[in-house]
């Protein structure tokens, strides 16, 4: 639908497409550009009013305004107005997008053309550290939910002028901005055109939850993969690194995580804090990480399996100093205790900063104490699941922590349901879910070990001092044999 040249018709039209003088937050204004006609467009809040000010006393000052009718609109803008984002726009489209989305529309008597002002502002929180991912040394800030604020963290990192981010909308009803992050000379072309292409098919009315709903769409899973499948990132230190080794990043308006492209699952392992203590201290805590993995998944299992099923060897090495206690005593034991382990775990996550330290401490001391003396648990199964806890909350992603929780559960019920073999099948059924979890662009999920590549190995499992992790080329990231082809 375009504009036409009446003033009239095109303010009839607006009143058809937005609900002017329903909605409390659009605003319309006429005005008077010498002799001739015209009206404003906007949205109450999203502009900045000093700066409308200042652009149409000028415009409306008789000194300033030499020509009483405006004959030429682009020359006009371009002698006129002085601000600097501005353009003109003739199709009704992208100029109820543009209104949306913050700047103020001109419709002018006598041009089927109307004027964008970008003199949007919109209401931010200020950049601080984030929650999910503190440091500590380091950085302390973190992106925020505007778009152009993250942008601005990233281009202040990397002043290269093959930066670029490439924009798009998302969504029929919403029309999220969603821009496209990469180093030209580094990222894959092929990744990047696939990215951009995936983002343009996608046909969803709205992206409700931001960043998440976005990886959704871009990696479809089952049922039996909760591992996440794309890495998100709040830090702005993290997701340049990323894109100076050839990765691609999507900033998502209206949320503070960047989406990284493509990930793998040692990605959800690293830390930034490995970077900012020593390279022995460093691959210290990094091993003693990766060993956390295993810890977490099949500690309680393992100790669930050795009480109930071989109890010579429970009381050889003081497993259990319970006698009377039978595999089935054991089993509630162990369910009830990663129950109570995670509800302290979301209560305290969801609790005020005031209160969560003390409720963790308090009531894991008191609930604790009682679920011994009524026999719902035992000291030894208490000790276990917090040794199993500490390990998952040494991980450094939340999302990859509660994938093995899941794991960690279903590998609980398949050692207390069918004892040793059960145990068995149920750890081939989790590798099998690992292996064959999706990842964007049909690269490989287990990179660096599948394809093999010992050189990205080492710098994942070690912390090299810096002159050694940058290699004199960027890691191409390798896909499986079979499907080496360009993405579908």
């Amino acid at each position: 639908m375009k504009l036409t040249k009446s003033l009239e018709e095109n303010r009839s039209a607006a009143k058809t497409l937005l609900p002017i003088g329903t909605s409390f937050d659009i605003i319309t204004r006429d005005l008077l550009l010498g002799e001739t006609r015209a009206c404003l467009l906007g949205i109450n809040g999203m502009c900045k009013t000093e700066v409308l000010q200042r652009i149409f006393s000028d415009l409306q000052n008789p000194q300033y305004m030499r020509d009483n009718v405006v004959e030429q609109l682009q020359q006009y803008m371009e002698a006129r107005i002085g601000y600097a984002q501005v353009q003109l726009e003739t199709d009704w489209d992208k100029l109820l997008r543009q209104l949306l989305s913050g700047p103020v529309v001109v419709l002018v008597d006598g041009f089927d053309q109307a004027l964008i002002l970008d003199v949007r502002s919109y209401p931010a929180r200020g950049i601080s550290e984030p929650d999910a991912e503190p440091v500590l040394r380091g950085a302390r800030d973190g992106f925020v939910e505007t778009m152009l604020f993250n942008a601005n963290l990233i281009r202040r990192r990397i002043r290269s002028p093959r930066l670029t981010f490439r924009l798009c909308s998302v969504g029929t009803d919403s029309k999220t901005d969603v821009a496209l992050a990469y180093v030209d000379n580094l990222a894959d072309p092929e990744l990047v055109e696939h990215a951009a292409e995936s983002l343009a098919r996608l046909q969803v009315s709205s992206l409700t939850m931001g960043a998440k709903s976005l990886e959704e769409l871009l990696v479809k899973k089952r049922w039996y993969n909760p591992l996440p499948s794309i890495h998100l990132t709040e830090r702005p230190d993290v997701a340049c690194s990323y894109l100076m080794e050839g990765h691609v990043l999507i900033i998502v308006d209206n949320s503070p995580t960047v989406l990284i492209l493509p990930s793998t699952i040692f990605q959800f392992t690293q830390s930034p804090d490995d970077y900012y203590c020593s390279p022995l201290v460093g691959s210290y805590f990094r091993l003693a990480r990766f060993a956390c993995i295993p810890v977490s998944l099949v500690l309680m299992p393992l100790y669930l399996l050795m009480t109930s099923c071989y109890p010579d060897i429970s009381a050889k090495y003081h497993l259990l100093d319970s006698a009377d206690a039978g595999p089935v005593t054991i089993f509630f034991y162990v369910l009830a205790v990663e129950f109570i382990l995670d509800l302290f775990k979301y209560s305290a996550a969801h609790s005020t900063s005031r209160f969560s330290g003390s409720l963790s401490i308090v009531g894991g001391l008191i609930i604790g104490d009682i679920a011994v003396e009524l026999n719902w648990a035992s000291v030894e199964v208490l000790f276990y699941a917090a040794v199993t806890l500490l390990a998952t909350l040494s991980l450094t992603s939340n999302e990859f922590a509660d994938g093995l929780r899941l794991y960690r559960l279903f590998l609980i019920l398949a050692a207390g349901l069918g004892g040793p073999w059960g145990f068995l099948f149920g750890l081939a059924l989790v590798i099998l879910s690992v292996v064959t979890t999706p990842t964007y662009g049909n690269y490989s999920y287990l990179w660096p070990l599948y394809p093999f590549n010992w050189q990205a190995l080492k710098t994942l499992l070690l912390r090299y001092p810096t002159f050694r992790a940058q290699p004199s080329r960027v890691w191409r990231r390798g896909k499986p044999p079979q499907s080496s082809q360009k993405p579908s």
